[in-house]
């Protein structure tokens, strides 16, 4: 079933945790830099399992409306779960979402998707997403978001984790989204 037959359906928004101080300030930091001329180009990509739970597509949204709402690009999969959390949240903060699809056509695109790219590659187009993000954010975990992360790593990306169950050489865990907000943004704004 397409995801769009729901669109008109109305959704609460997830309650998200406070953020801390120093992350509001590093988001504000982001936001004056994304107005600049030394900009990120290159999207931050929210990764993770298509069928997730509540707890990781919560985290999704408040990661990827954070990012957005500073003036970061999302990329993702463009599908549902966590793909369609951080879709929404950038969406919702006003921000621009780039959907990477496996498919030929968009008929599976989430609703919240500013951009959608059917590659028609399957799960090859997880090189995509690894390659154009300047640094992936995975919540939770699938073999599918492993490839993204182990890809992104290899290729020297910045690969930080929540409620990712194996641990990856090189990726960076956090308990928190806040934690892994500050995490993210102290590497874009390093």
């Amino acid at each position: 079933m397409s995801l769009r037959k729901n669109a008109n359906v109305a959704r609460p928004a997830p309650v998200i945790e406070s953020l801390s101080e120093p992350v509001a300030l590093a988001l504000q930091r982001l936001a004056m830099k994304q107005k600049s001329p030394t900009r990120h180009r290159q999207p931050v990509a929210v990764i993770g399992p298509g069928d997730a739970g509540e707890t990781e597509c919560t985290a999704a949204y408040a990661v990827a409306h954070a990012l957005a709402g500073a003036g970061m690009v999302v990329i993702c999969g463009g599908r549902g779960g966590v793909m369609a959390a951080a879709s929404r949240g950038a969406t919702e903060a006003g921000g621009m979402v780039v959907g990477i699809l496996p498919e030929d056509d968009d008929v599976n695109a989430n609703e919240w998707l500013s951009v959608a790219v059917p590659t028609g590659m399957g799960e090859m187009r997880n090189a995509i997403i690894a390659r154009s993000a300047v640094c992936l954010v995975a919540i939770g975990s699938n073999l599918g978001t492993l490839s993204e992360m182990a890809m992104g790593l290899k290729w020297g990306k910045p690969v930080f984790v929540i409620h990712g169950g194996i641990q990856l050489p090189g990726a960076t865990e956090a308990l928190t989204v806040n934690d892994l907000l500050a995490e993210v943004l102290n590497s874009l704004l390093g």
